[in-house]
């Protein structure tokens, strides 16, 4: 017999060594020997009151053995001779597409404008040490997209779009540790993901599909309404069957290249703002109660936070407990931050992104003459201002969060995890009304839903700009672009997806959508 339950244990509980055992023994009534395992399904963290609790959702096997069976197979089949398909980005959404083209038969050649993971670390070292950005290569382009080195974090909120737990499976069966699985919000980490990615890779080119790294796409060849060809930087020129397009949000030349061609472009909407920075400490002592250190037993504390101001939500996103900032930027000339978190998360600082909402129908009336584009433009624009306002080098501009809330230019800044540094500038003014009104009315809402937050203790850093894309590339039902013939736009870059699992998700759509056409 096998039972579904759910079991709370607090962490006084945790600490005395109180089992699950011990627990579903007493909430089911049954003698410990006859529990022949427990299977831990899902562990959260309630920590809403004082007394801090563990939630586990568990399976008890009672006198009956635990299967060893994965609960997904993945068959994947030599096929190295069979019909092409290819895939341009290798972002989760390329890499998944490419998985399923392969378990569907169909052999997926792979076209990435970045480096493989190894070869991406030199890149990312001369931006944060040179102030260096290889348009190529960075933390935005390269093996794994974005997410390779800019955090992991695999939580997703569309569960409506595909089989969550088959990718979640899969990560596994590439290396990722099984506690994804059960954790309410995994997160692998920036340091233990490369690998896993790399382990992709391989797989795909053991069973006969290509990975071309170093090998943009700089325009595509039409004829008659349908997409016939792809013609690389290097001037090479390859005809295709279909093309998935899956080059990611910050892949600006693809939309400008599909707007010089005409081919049907949506603004759309997103959103923009800051990135804060906290002692972790102080958020551990909001969220865990504690006037100390946090006890061993708790992980780095996170926070998520919303607040209505002026018609537009202000919101935390990509919240990087024990983490560090990062230089987000894909060109020189501007200046993008981010965070990220090693699988440990043990750095001393917290950092998240605090953004607003933009409504590309209301917000923006002076970038109209740009079109689908306009938002794109606007992005463009604060990233240059931001550049500016650093000094002209990936220096970022920042404020202490109460003197930025108060109109105050901050005569110092804390300490940071940003390592290309920081400039103390007044974004108060900086930042378009739009968005620093609502930020500031913002940041003072969240210090009185978290007494602390709302300090000088905290940096603010501009700026926060990447967090989807402000360009949808429209499909029709079948994921094909309704205009041009063999055109699957795919992922983050064509506005279908917000992180790593839902790109890795659509990828697999767009798979099975090019196959069923095929």
């Amino acid at each position: 017999m096998i039972k579904e339950i759910q079991l709370r244990v607090s962490l006084t509980e945790e600490k005395q060594g109180i089992t699950l055992l011990q627990k579903a023994s007493e909430q089911l009534g049954v003698a410990k020997d006859e529990i022949s395992a427990i299977k831990i399904l899902r562990k959260s963290i309630d920590a809403r009151k004082k007394e801090i609790i563990f939630n586990y959702k568990v399976a008890i096997y009672i006198n009956e053995k635990v299967s060893e069976k994965p609960a997904y197979f993945f068959d994947y089949k030599d096929v190295s001779k069979a019909k092409e398909v290819h895939i341009i980005g290798f972002g989760p959404a390329g890499m998944y597409a490419a998985l399923r083209c392969i378990e569907l038969g169909y052999k997926p050649i792979v076209l990435e404008r970045g480096k493989n993971v190894q070869e991406r670390r030199r890149d990312l070292k001369a931006i944060n040490q040179d102030h260096f950005v290889n348009e190529d290569s960075n933390y935005c382009f390269g093996e794994g997209g974005a997410g390779t080195y800019s955090d992991g974090k695999l939580y997703t909120r569309s569960l409506k779009r595909g089989d969550v737990r088959r990718i979640f499976e899969n990560l596994v069966f590439h290396g990722a540790t099984e506690q994804i699985l059960i954790d309410a919000h995994p997160h692998i980490g920036t340091n233990k993901l490369p690998k896993i990615i790399q382990n992709i890779r391989e797989n795909i080119i053991k069973y006969g599909g290509e990975v071309h790294f170093e090998n943009r796409v700089v325009d595509f060849i039409i004829k008659s309404n349908k997409l016939t060809a792809v013609q690389l930087q290097n001037g090479k020129e390859l005809s295709i069957n279909a093309v998935i397009l899956a080059t990611g949000h910050s892949s600006r030349d693809i939309y400008n290249l599909l707007h010089q061609k005409n081919i049907a472009l949506k603004a759309k909407s997103f959103a923009m703002g800051v990135r804060v920075e906290h002692p972790q400490e102080i958020i551990d002592s909001i969220q865990y109660h504690c006037s100390n250190s946090r006890d061993e037993l708790l992980p780095a504390a996170a926070y998520s936070l919303v607040q209505q101001v002026n018609e537009r939500g202000v919101y935390s996103f990509c919240m990087c407990p024990g983490g560090f900032i990062v230089p987000a930027a894909t060109s020189n000339g501007e200046v993008v931050v981010n965070g990220m978190s090693p699988s440990k998360r043990n750095n001393k600082f917290a950092n998240s992104g605090i953004v607003v909402e933009i409504n590309i129908d209301k917000d923006l009336p002076k970038y109209d003459p740009f079109g689908p584009l306009k938002g794109l433009e606007f992005q463009k624009d604060l990233e240059k201002l931001a550049f500016n306002a650093g000094g002209r080098s990936q220096v970022a501009p920042a404020q202490r969060l109460a003197d930025f809330v108060e109109g105050k230019i901050s005569p110092s800044l804390n300490e940071t995890s940003y390592q290309p540094g920081l400039k103390s500038a007044p974004l108060h003014s900086l930042l378009p009304k739009l968005i620093g009104s609502r930020l500031r009315k913002g940041f003072a809402a969240f210090g009185e839903k978290m007494h602390g937050y709302y300090t000088n203790e905290a940096n603010i850093v501009g700026v926060e700009s990447r967090t989807s894309s402000p360009v949808n590339i429209p499909r029709n039902e079948d994921l094909e672009h309704p205009q041009i013939e063999g055109l699957f736009p795919c992922g983050e870059g064509g506005g279908y997806a917000g992180g790593i699992i839902s790109a890795a998700m659509d990828g697999e759509r767009c798979a099975e959508a090019v196959v069923a056409k095929m």
